[in-house]
């Protein structure tokens, strides 16, 4: 009996072996079908309008041209995007991680009548398309004066990103142990000492992982600002990227440039805090 087990799992390694083999190679070639369009944005970032239209686009640049970065950067008001895109960016996020920890506490460790239809009310928001909510959202900034103000754009992103973070976290504060916040009100801690002092630190790794969320989601938004904000004061670094479009004259070099220094902060967070994503989104779907 024992032989016999052994024979069969001496045959079933080498298919097993085979198989992954081919499973490894298929995850390569999707990998590399992935990784090259960011390869063709930085050949493209590096070369001149007669290179891009004379040349194969699959040719390396005949002279690397790195001075698209500089104008691109100081002469096209890249610098300026840049820093209104990591200001919106910031702002939101941490609005949107307050009050959805708000909200979620208060739906998993309250007991109220309503909770059940602000919950329902969340999850439907979810389900609601940005555009079909332009033209609204552009009347009612328009007669509070919102409209060139950062403040519509810091509003949007917060609204439209509630509904996806408390989802994340509703599961995460559900397998939560309660026993510690029991004894905590037993030693006659008050509700808000219990929040910001046990449960808001124990959903540290879930609140990084909207976090990056977030930050990846109004990093790359484009319809809010194109259409709140015409200020160049105010625009974003992916709205600021139609500077070097014009009439006559299109400036890919540059524009190849912009895009390539636009992905590189998201790019960056992913490659260092990946783990972070999957650990905070599976955290919350075991409860122990």
């Amino acid at each position: 009996m024992k032989g016999q087990i052994r024979s069969t799992s001496d045959h079933r390694s080498p298919l097993r072996r085979i198989g992954m083999g081919i499973l490894y190679f298929i995850l390569v070639i999707v990998a590399l079908v992935q990784l090259y369009p960011l390869v063709w944005l930085f050949q493209l970032s590096l070369k001149t309008n007669q290179e891009v239209f004379g040349m194969s686009p699959f040719a390396l640049p005949k002279s690397p041209r790195w001075e698209n970065y500089i104008n691109a950067w100081f002469d096209g008001g890249i610098n300026h995007y840049f820093f209104n895109s990591v200001w919106y960016t910031v702002v939101a996020v941490l609005l949107t991680l307050i009050l959805a920890s708000f909200v979620t506490f208060a739906l998993t460790r309250m007991e109220w009548k309503l909770k059940g239809i602000v919950l329902a009310l969340f999850m439907v928001a979810y389900m609601i398309p940005v555009h079909s909510t332009l033209i609204p959202l552009f009347n009612i900034y328009n007669k509070i004066n919102l409209i060139n103000n950062p403040i519509s754009i810091i509003l949007s992103y917060t609204t439209f990103n509630l509904p996806i973070t408390i989802m994340i976290l509703l599961g995460f504060y559900q397998s939560l142990p309660r026993e510690i916040e029991e004894a905590a009100i037993m030693d006659g801690c008050s509700i808000h000492r219990i929040f910001f002092q046990i449960t808001l630190p124990m959903t540290a790794p879930v609140l990084s992982t909207t976090a990056i969320i977030n930050m990846i989601y109004n990093w790359n938004e484009f319809v809010f600002v194109n259409t709140f904000i015409s200020s160049e004061k105010w625009k974003t670094i992916t709205v600021g990227v139609n500077n070097f479009i014009g009439q006559y004259l299109t400036d890919w070099g540059a524009i190849g440039a912009t895009l390539v220094i636009s992905v590189l902060p998201i790019l960056i967070v992913y490659l260092f805090l990946s783990d972070r994503i999957i650990e905070g989104l599976v955290a919350g779907s075991v409860k122990g």
